[in-house]
């Protein structure tokens, strides 16, 4: 879904758990589905501008660190990837076999100062940033789509505006804003910034963004089948990293949208929004927020049929993702998975943070509740 201020362009409703609260006000112009449709708070995020690629330029050579600081280390094995429960997407399907090498991962989201870090040393700057080009937008989007408004065409990004009242959950401009100035520096909008927030999740960053701190980190994004396998944590086919009890019973293990979604939070897990890295306990591996706060990108291109192109009885070994990019709801618009959900999800609306939960972005996407962390070899 392309998204200019309100504007949407394109149809997308992909698979999750529907939940409607009938006919609302419509603030903003949305596009509507075609046929029986469902929702989720990441399966109807408006992408940013698809045709916008490429880092914002580096100055700066990569820092030669290999203390794995901050790292924990994940063994190699074998495991069943896939859906677990009946919350499970198309996507999930099927279970298939997969065995992965060991490698190093972040103990947390890669945080605002390890950010900072990075664009002071090479004077990058982020997709949210820059003013998107037209000439580029228009290979991805359906042809004849006609060209915004200059005024539209601005450096922003996408942030949640908490509405007031319930809504009607297929309209995801009810709680989504395009906001002119929104950036990893100013995550609620131009008037917020993340002062006394180093260990705060840097969000607003495209996969672009990802990648190019990675690179200068000598690091690299996980594969999908590896983020998995992490936020596993050594438990055989539970449904969430710390095992099967659900989401919101006895203490809270993750941050995730308690009560009603998008209007009433209760915040019985303390957080409105994302929360400090660390904040819950770790999976079995020692890995922090695997489940909820922010999503997390992946390496691999998306596509809903990935599973099944796969599927061996003798498994495969380190999985790379498809060699190319589809989603049946937006054919044109070149997308890569996302992980783990967010302090947006909840069972009533959405499951992201169950460990088999797919979900996916086009590569230029910023949200303020989207971010990254990093492997390394």
């Amino acid at each position: 879904m392309i998204f200019f201020a309100g504007i949407a362009i394109g149809t997308a409703f992909t698979s999750c758990k529907q939940k409607s609260n009938g006919p609302t006000e419509v603030k903003k112009p949305v596009a509507q589905a075609k046929g029986k449709s469902s929702v989720c708070c990441e399966s109807n995020i408006p992408a940013r501008f698809p045709g916008l690629s490429g880092p914002g330029g580096m100055n700066a050579k990569s820092i030669d660190d290999h203390s794995h600081k901050g790292m924990v280390w994940i063994k190699a094995g074998t495991f069943s990837m896939g859906g677990d429960n009946k919350q499970a997407g198309e996507d999930e399907y099927p279970k298939h076999k997969v065995t992965v090498k060991g490698f190093w991962m972040d103990a947390t989201e890669v945080t605002n100062a390890e950010f900072a870090k990075f664009v002071k040393a090479t004077g990058y700057v982020t997709t949210a940033e820059r003013k998107p080009d037209w000439e580029d937008l228009k290979k991805q989007v359906p042809p004849g789509t006609p060209k915004p408004d200059e005024s539209l065409l601005v450096p922003a990004s996408l942030i949640f505006s908490q509405p007031s009242h319930p809504v009607n959950l297929n309209d995801y401009s009810q709680w989504w804003s395009w906001e002119k100035g929104a950036d990893w520096k100013h995550p609620h909008g131009p008037k917020s910034n993340i002062n006394g927030k180093d260990n705060y999740p840097v969000v607003h960053v495209s996969w672009f963004d990802a990648v190019a701190y990675c690179k200068w980190a000598g690091k690299r994004l996980p594969t999908e089948a590896e983020w998995e396998w992490a936020a596993r944590g050594g438990l055989n086919n539970a449904i969430y990293p710390w095992g099967n009890e659900p989401v919101d019973a006895g203490q809270p293990k993750a941050n995730t949208w308690q009560g009603d979604f998008p209007n009433k939070n209760t915040l019985k897990d303390k957080f409105f929004f994302a929360a400090p890295v660390g904040s819950f306990k770790p999976n079995g591996y020692g890995l922090f927020d695997m489940a909820g706060n922010v999503w997390e990108w992946c390496s691999d291109y998306y596509r809903n049929d990935y599973y099944k192109a796969i599927n061996k009885p003798q498994g495969v070994t380190d999985p790379q993702g498809p060699a190319d990019s589809y989603d049946p709801d937006e054919p044109y618009a070149k997308k890569r998975v996302i992980r783990g959900g967010s302090f947006l999800c909840n069972d009533s609306y959405c499951s992201g943070y169950r460990v088999a939960r797919r979900m996916k972005s086009t590569e230029d996407s910023g949200m303020e509740h989207l971010g990254f962390r990093a492997v390394q070899d």
